[in-house]
Formats: C-alpha cells, structure tokens, sequence
C-alpha cells in the first residue's frame, strides 16, 4: 500500500507539472518596459525587498542532503558581500544545517520536499510566487525547487529572471543495485514514477528557465536535449576546513595501531553513494589489515549496520563528524564509491588534504579530480578492492598520487569564483530590462566580479 501511494503522489506530482511541462517563455518576456518586474502594485523599490542591494536575488533551496545547502549557503554570504540583495528560501531546518541567516541574507520557510508531495508543493508554489515579487532573479537549486521556481515566476505578470542549477542526475534505480542489497528488487511502479516524476521536472526547467547551470557535462547535456537555450557548467567550490589533530592522534581516537591501514569514505547513506559496493570491495580484502571508517548518516544507515555485523566486514560507520578534515589527514586512502556524483565536494576536500584518492569514474568526478585521484568503475566492487590493495602496498605509488592531489587543489574553484559566476548572470539577465532609476538598491561602485575565471573545470 506504501509503494502504491507513493507512486499515486508521484503521478500526481507529474501530472501538476505536465500542465506547463509544455511551455517555453517568449523572449519578449524579458524585455517588458514599465514597472520594474517583481516590484509589487504600490510598493516603493526601497521596502519590497530587504536586505537591500542590487540586483536582488531569490535563491530557493528544497530538502538537502548536504552539498547543496553548502553552495547555496556559500552564495549568499559572498553575494551579500558584493552588495547584492539576498533572499533564501529554504526548509525551516535548513537555517540550522547550513548556517543561512549568518551569511546576511533574509531567511524565508518555504518547505520544498525531496519527493512529489502535490499538496505541500502548492503550498511551496504559492510562497514562492509571493516571495518572487520583490525579485530581480530567481535562482533555485535542484530539479524539484527548479520547477516550482519556474512556474512560479511564470505567474508573476512582470516575471523575474530564473535562474536553475541542476545538482543531481536521475535517481538510481533498484535495477542497478545487486539482488540481495537493501532496495534491490523495489517495485518497478515506484521506479517509473520516480521516473517519470524525474522527467518532467527536468523538462519544466529545461524549458522554462532563462539560464540552466549544470553540475557535470553529461547533466549538459540532457538539459540542452530537453530543449534548454542557455546552459553553463556551474562552479560548486568546497568549502575550505583545516585540521585540527594530527593523523596519529585522529588514528588513536578511533583505536588503530599504526600497523593498520585505513580507509575513509564521507558520505551521506544513500542508494546513490554505492557503499554496498564499498562492503562488498572491503569483503574482499579481509585478509589485509584494513580498517574503513564511514562518516555521514542517512536513510541506509540500520540496513548497512546489519550487513557489517552479519558479514563481520572491518568497518565503523562514525555517522554525522565535525572532524571530517582530520579523518581526512588521516586516511592511508580516501574512498568515494558512488553511483553518481556531480562536482563532489568530498573529491575536492580530500585534494586540498593531500589525500590519495580512490573514486568511481561517474558524472563529474574526473572533471573534478584530474590526475589527483584513481577512478573505478562504478559498480564494481572487484575493481575497487584491486585498486585499493595496489595502493596500500605501493607506498611510492601512493605517495605520488597525494602529490598529484595537492597540485590539482590549486586549480580548484574557489567561492569568489563561484560568486563571480552567478552575479556576471544574473546581471546580464537584469540587464536585459529597461534600466531602473538610481535607487539605494544598486550599489555604487559596482561592488562585486564581473568576469569568471574556471580554473579546473571546462564546459562540454
């Protein structure tokens, strides 16, 4: 019965979206003169939007699971800085997650959920409609925020600009994963409706925004397949942490001896980061002294620990750390065995720490890790236990690898690049518009980067 309401949501969600799954802007849309779009009837520039600045900028955020809440979180502190007018809608524990009203932005609850939940979503579509008056720029982040955020800006008669960053590729569907896994054999109901759901969200974005930012070549090029016009790698920097204990001290706090290796994995427990196939690689090197660390929590977390004790596999799953930069330093190899993976925030992490990386060769992890790292193929837990045990008993070769690491972490973006990517936009999008009188909203000077420089990261 739970599956089957779960694809009835689903279906429903769908056919909301399908309503204007169909719709493409007229370009004409953004270049309407009079009232400047967003500004409600009556209502002076000066207090329908604060805090003030210029252009001002909606960022919508829905449920995360971590690396997005940290971008768009990251955003408003730098874009605040450079004198823009920020305005974050996020879930009501998104505040306390990701630290959004420190950076200066105005902090909105609008409940986005991370599933199709049609009711909730039109509660979220009518927020956002109002909250998008006082916007010269919509920016969302996420399929699900994405499609709410066009439809949305659609209903305003002077629309705001949108602005969409898609973070995730399609969800992974229980055929991927190996029979006898936890979710292998999920009803394919469930799958086509995820499916489904999946598609039309992309397609209302593809669509229906002005400008598509993309976390890896191949969400490119699906948006660009859909029918987007303007479509650009998006930057997605890390956020920089330091140390804080030194390795023996961090290997002495989880009980290793020096004579042990160990292996760190950050990673939220989810279908998508492949730590079964993490398991089942560790399964195979039982007769090496390895000891593997999982840092993250999630909705696998019960099912993995079953696993662990059944199978009696050298593992500790740690859950949520504060300590990632000292597991990090730590570690004789850094594991990322996802299924799917965009510009991953732990890839960059462990380059800045000089780590020697082991990661599945999906979505943006090349682009992201260069010569830094040695890619797997995804799936393949054979392949990833062979490449782990070269490592661990080639000490020069490791040692190189941490070389490389270091090397590609100079050419990482940075927040000033990530910043000055989206304010360079979303300043061409408002500067489409007739040009406003001087108002307090526009900083002078012309605070804020208005050229990109991409260091590592090309576009398709």
């Amino acid at each position: 019965q739970s599956v089957a309401a779960a694809a009835l949501a689903a279906a429903l969600a769908v056919a909301v979206f399908a309503l204007v799954a169909w719709w493409r802007p007229a370009p004409s849309a953004l270049a309407g003169g009079g009232t400047p779009a967003g500004t409600p009837s009556g209502t002076s520039a000066s207090t329908a939007f604060e805090p003030g600045g210029w252009p001002r900028v909606l960022l919508v955020l829905a449920r995360s699971g971590g690396g997005t809440g940290v971008h768009v979180a990251g955003l408003a502190r730098w874009l605040r800085q450079a004198g823009a007018g920020v305005r974050v809608a996020a879930p009501p524990d998104a505040d306390q997650a990701f630290g959004l009203a420190a950076t200066g932005a105005d902090v909105r609850d609008v409940d986005i959920a991370d599933r199709p939940r049609p009711c909730a979503d039109l509660v979220a579509l009518r927020s956002l409609r109002q909250l998008a008056a006082g916007s010269d720029v919509v920016h969302a982040h996420g399929l699900r925020a994405g499609a709410l955020a066009v439809l949305a800006a659609r209903a305003r008669r002077r629309r705001p600009a949108v602005v969409v960053t898609v973070h995730n590729a399609v969800p992974v569907p229980a055929p991927q994963r190996a029979a006898g896994r936890p979710g292998a054999g999920a009803p394919a109901l469930r799958e086509v409706a995820v499916r489904a759901a999946h598609g039309t969200l992309a397609r209302i974005v593809a669509r229906g925004a002005d400008h598509v930012l993309v976390v890896s070549g191949d969400l490119g090029d699906r948006m660009r397949a859909l029918g987007a016009r303007h479509v650009e790698r998006a930057l997605v920097p890390a956020p920089a942490r330091t140390p804080v204990a030194d390795g023996a001290t961090t290997r002495a706090r989880l009980g290793l001896g020096s004579r042990a290796w160990l292996v760190v994995t950050v990673a939220r427990l989810a279908p998508q980061k492949g730590l079964e196939v993490l398991l089942d690689a560790l399964a195979l090197l039982r007769h090496r002294p390895v000891r593997a660390v999982v840092a993250g929590d999630g909705p696998l977390r019960a099912e993995l620990a079953a696993r662990i004790n059944r199978d009696v596999l050298p593992v500790r799953l740690l859950g949520r750390r504060d300590d990632v930069a000292d597991l990090l330093a730590a570690a004789d190899v850094v594991v990322v065995p996802s299924a799917w993976e965009g510009q991953p925030l732990i890839v960059q992490e462990a380059l800045r720490a000089g780590a020697a990386i082991v990661a599945t060769d999906v979505g943006g992890v090349a682009e992201v890790a260069g010569d830094g790292a040695l890619l797997v193929p995804p799936g393949d837990p054979r392949a990833l236990a062979e490449t782990l045990a070269g490592l661990l008993d080639d000490p020069l070769t490791a040692g190189a690898l941490r070389a490389r690491a270091r090397a590609r972490a100079t050419q990482l973006p940075t927040e000033h690049d990530a910043g000055s990517q989206v304010l360079a936009i979303y300043r061409g999008l408002a500067g489409s518009r007739p040009a406003r009188r001087a108002d307090p909203f526009r900083p002078s000077g012309g605070q804020g980067a208005d050229t990109l420089e991409a260091r590592g990261i090309t576009d398709s």
